[in-house]
């Protein structure tokens, strides 16, 4: 996904690792807003305490600092799926966020329109 990150987001972290009870390898990817105020993770929901199978897309405004808060946006069966997913985010959210007083708006403008809604 990280030729397809957004141009206003950056990759943070990216790891790969085999969990003892899985024979293949899982990946969790982090990405960064430009203006340092939101983190994008895209993670199998198991790194997260969730006893479900699949992925987890996961927010956190104003990572690193007391007030930071996380949210789980969504969880989907495979990582590709997240994947897109957390384009269709990252990309709603960047489009519609104009600095620090506007974050809890443009999150909740993407999260809405990347949730599931059943």
């Amino acid at each position: 996904m990280d030729a397809d990150a957004p141009p206003e987001w950056t990759v943070d972290e990216c790891r790969s690792y085999t969990p003892a009870d899985v024979d293949r390898e899982l990946q969790y990817r982090t990405y960064i807003h430009e203006s340092g105020d939101l983190r994008v993770k895209v993670a199998p929901a198991a790194l997260d305490g969730d006893d479900r199978p699949g992925y987890s897309l996961t927010v956190t405004s104003y990572p690193g600092l007391e007030l930071s808060e996380t949210n789980r946006i969504r969880t989907v069966l495979t990582a590709d799926r997240c994947d897109q997913i957390a384009r269709r985010f990252m990309t709603l959210f960047a489009a519609s966020y104009d600095g620090p007083g506007s974050l809890e708006d443009a999150l909740e403008y993407a999260a809405t329109r990347t949730r599931d809604h059943r």
